[in-house]
């Protein structure tokens, strides 16, 4: 298992917002954390990624616990996209990427040897950003910004991969872009991934499993056509909504408010 989580506990201050949460991930799994607003997903992957500090339990990375280890260490197998990215200016994309790398080189070491540009090119290669990379990240549109961010993830090599509403402020054509090149990341190098996804219907059609968040507490986790049924919408989200099988799987249409 690369990741385990045991009685996770933590938030900002002394005060918890997320309690007691027990989750394990399989290698090549695509887990999605959905909830309402103010549920503790976003919180949870902030412990999950070594961001906040637990007030009990941990949070294991191949066997280790991740808050007791050097961040680089942590670096080189889980690495993070976060919603929201500061925008380093005048960087180019291949810039940008090559500090994907940082957590691979000891203090000293300034400059990227062979094989750490040729792990840049293939992060560059992998997110389709070939015709960009010495495009300043600052003149990208949202979409290619995403993927130049992912990129610099993939440079880590991480075994695990998480990313907090990474569809945020894309179209429903770059949403589908990003969804589908991290499905094909997942599958073809087994990359472990956790996204924090509001989209219900996308989080059901891309994730292996769904972790079903309320009031800071895990409701229930499983596939998606186990956990995503109509008592569990209604008590999790406040709402009526029917659950229907498309070609992509299965589909929540949202009827009313409870």
């Amino acid at each position: 298992m690369p990741l385990e989580v045991q009685n996770l506990t933590g938030g900002y201050t002394t005060v918890p917002i997320v309690n007691n949460v027990n989750l394990e991930l399989q290698t090549g799994e695509w887990l999605s954390l959905v909830g309402a607003n103010g549920s503790g997903k976003s919180t949870f992957l902030k412990l999950l990624s070594r961001i906040l500090s637990p007030l009990q339990g941990a949070v294991l990375l191949d066997g280790k616990m991740i808050h007791t280890q050097p961040a680089n260490i942590v670096a080189q197998k889980l690495a993070l996209l976060p919603q929201q990215q500061t925008i380093p200016s005048g960087l180019t994309v291949r810039q940008l990427v090559s500090l994907g790398r940082t957590p691979h080189q000891p203090w000293w070491q300034w400059e990227l040897n062979p094989d750490d540009r040729e792990k840049v090119e293939i992060a560059i290669q992998k997110t389709k950003l070939e015709n960009l990379s010495e495009r300043p990240v600052e003149n990208l549109s949202g979409g290619e910004r995403q993927r130049a961010f992912l990129a610099l993830a993939l440079a880590q090599e991480p075994k695990v991969l998480l990313l907090d509403e990474p569809t945020t402020y894309l179209d429903i054509n770059y949403q589908l872009q990003l969804l589908e090149l991290l499905k094909e990341l997942n599958i073809q190098q087994q990359l472990t991934i956790v996204t924090v996804l509001h989209e219900l219907n996308l989080a059901a059609r891309y994730s292996n499993r769904i972790a079903l968040f309320k009031q800071g507490h895990l409701w229930d986790v499983g596939i998606p056509e186990n956990v995503l049924n109509q008592q569990a919408i209604a008590q999790v989200f406040n709402v009526n909504a029917v659950i229907i099988n498309t070609p992509v799987g299965l589909q929540v249409c949202a009827v009313s408010s409870l």
